[in-house]
């Protein structure tokens, strides 16, 4: 309940003269009570220590090293000079969608209502807004069921994304494949908070690092997600981003030494 501070606006003597001076607690009291109950809740109101930071599993070298690929996916996502842009990002867009859709389903069964009540993602909670920009809170696989169908929704408009030749891209088109790559991002980064151990379980995190780590360096190539949306997933974008080396060269084997014969061994020599 928060008190109106305008009743302790009177005069103190008034004040203490309608206590009781034995059974009512002095203002010094009340001061020093509240002290003691702001220093030990720090942050939180009812006394409890802020929950600490949850290990992230993904970030464990025996994880992050695993990869469908070992070379540099910048070559990949790189503006080939013959196409044109935006059927360049059309292109890589509608793939991304399809291949996140994808990493979705194979762990869908454990991302329900019970055990996803939020959009999470380190401490993050994603909220759905309608086309009208109502602001709803929403269980995982519902918010992941509406990016899904917008994505299938827009990538499959003929307005929007045009596949026959000599159609022209909307002025929208840009703002469209950011608002759907922003979308991704967030399914991508749920699927590393709350479905890694079943990813691995299912031996799958090596397509999930490959897929996370092509897809970011798309979006950072071409500027598609906003670095402030991006950062809850900084430390591991700086691992999977980052070329892995060279595989040590292999040994070539040494040629065999031949071991002297036991007829010289036993020569002697006469003088």
């Amino acid at each position: 309940m928060v008190g109106d501070y305008s009743s302790f606006s009177g005069d103190k003597t008034d004040m203490h003269s309608q206590r009781n001076s034995k059974n009512g607690l002095s203002c010094k009291m009340v001061l020093q009570a509240v002290g003691k109950v702001l220093r030990k809740s720090k942050t939180k109101p009812n006394g409890k220590k802020p929950p600490a930071e949850e290990k992230k599993q993904y970030l464990e070298p025996e994880f992050t090293k695993v990869r469908v690929v070992d070379f540099d996916l910048k070559e990949l996502v790189v503006l080939p000079r013959e196409i044109d842009l935006n059927e360049w990002l059309a292109s890589n867009t509608t793939t991304f969608f399809n291949l996140i859709n994808l990493q979705y389903s194979t762990i869908s069964e454990f991302c329900t209502g019970d055990t996803c009540q939020a959009m999470t993602a380190c401490n993050t909670i994603y909220y759905w807004y309608d086309e009208k920009g109502k602001k709803t809170k929403c269980t995982a696989p519902q918010y992941v069921d509406f990016v899904m169908s917008l994505c299938q929704k827009l990538v499959t408009d003929e307005e929007i994304f045009p596949t026959k030749y000599g159609k022209e891209f909307p002025n929208s088109f840009e703002s469209l494949v950011k608002k759907i790559c922003r979308y991704l991002f967030h399914v991508l980064a749920h699927l590393y908070w709350a479905h890694f151990k079943e990813t691995v379980a299912l031996d799958l995190q090596g397509h999930l690092n490959t897929l996370y780590a092509h897809f970011i360096v798309f979006v950072r190539e071409f500027n598609l997600v906003d670095a402030k949306e991006t950062c809850i997933m900084d430390d591991l974008s700086e691992i999977l981003c980052t070329p892995a080396p060279p595989p040590a060269p292999v040994p070539a084997p040494s040629a065999p030494t031949s071991s002297p014969s036991p007829s010289s061994q036993n020569h002697v020599t006469e003088r």
